[in-house]
């Protein structure tokens, strides 16, 4: 999802993650130029959808400026899949991006780019130096470089020397796939969401603390599907679904680590996006890049200091 209006960041990591949602379409342009695949982009918006007076207060109350209403009527009009809702806050711009597709277009710009040599190597620890760094594999191999990044998703607090990646824990969300797709807009309802993706609906999510244990359960698969099902009640009668999880790199303030380390410049941090990873990843990019090459950033990195713990 990209969802900075729905899951937001507090103080100028809200700005950010706005502007990492409005950098998608120049980023998905760029890899289809290079690679030939077009990456799937839902740029419709996202429905908060309420179900009592209680909700319809609620949405109304923490809504965004930039967000509209939405009562029954026109929310019949967007989505007649939900006949049985009192109404929607529609926050416009937000959406989703198909990210197995991303995935796929970056292996191959990667795969196909004379400046990329990629390495197959799980790494064990790094060490910085005044001016380069060093990476050592789990086969002892030994990579030198002068500025290394530090991207390893929930698995990034394994890597000896990384220190402040000890802040960065696993956090499991299960999600379950169905084989229809009644809505065109992503949907939050409130206890989950659903995202239309081609020919399936993906719906989620729960957010456990079970360290690296990616395998689903019955009552959280129990879960996301009552989540789903409130929103969309078609669903239910939906033939087939699919169920996985997946692990979230999460910190203590569910915001991510973005800079260097002060003592080490060689190592930068790319990690612990927490739930926004995919929503923040080409923003994220192009500063790490900046850092990189040292070139002026164009936003503020305070607030995501790797040393703020």
């Amino acid at each position: 999802m990209l969802a900075p209006s729905v899951e937001r960041a507090p103080g100028p990591a809200h700005a950010f993650s706005i502007a990492a949602r409005d950098r998608y379409p120049s980023y998905i342009e760029f890899l289809a130029e290079r690679t030939g695949i077009k990456v799937p982009l839902n740029r419709l918006g996202i429905l908060q959808v309420a179900f009592s007076e209680k909700g319809i207060k609620g949405l109304r109350k923490s809504g965004l400026p930039t967000a509209r209403w939405l009562d029954a009527k026109e929310l019949q009009h967007f989505e007649p899949a939900l006949p049985h809702a009192l109404g929607a806050m529609f926050n416009a711009q937000d959406g989703a991006v198909d990210n197995v597709v991303l995935l796929a277009a970056l292996t191959k710009l990667c795969s196909t780019s004379k400046w990329v040599e990629r390495v197959d190597a799980a790494v064990r620890s790094v060490k910085a130096a005044t001016d380069s760094c060093t990476v050592t594999t789990e086969s002892a191999t030994k990579l030198v470089a002068g500025k290394v990044v530090i991207a390893a998703g929930a698995w990034v607090g394994k890597i000896t020397g990384a220190r402040f990646a000890k802040h960065v824990k696993p956090a499991r969300g299960q999600l379950v796939s169905y084989s229809s797709t009644p809505l065109r807009h992503v949907a939050y309802g409130p206890g989950g969401y659903i995202v239309p993706r081609g020919s399936i609906s993906i719906a989620g999510s729960t957010m456990e603390s079970v360290g690296f244990d990616t395998s689903t359960t019955p009552s959280g698969v129990k879960k996301v599907r009552a989540a789903a099902e409130e929103i969309c009640p078609v669903l239910a009668s939906s033939k087939s679904t699919e169920a996985w999880a997946g692990l979230r790199p999460v910190t203590p303030d569910l915001l991510p680590m973005i800079g260097a380390d002060p003592k080490h410049p060689s190592l930068l941090y790319a990690c612990g996006h927490s739930r926004n990873g995919v929503l923040m990843a080409p923003l994220t990019g192009d500063l790490i890049a900046d850092l990189v090459i040292e070139s002026p950033l164009s936003h503020d990195l305070h607030q995501f200091r790797p040393d703020r713990f």
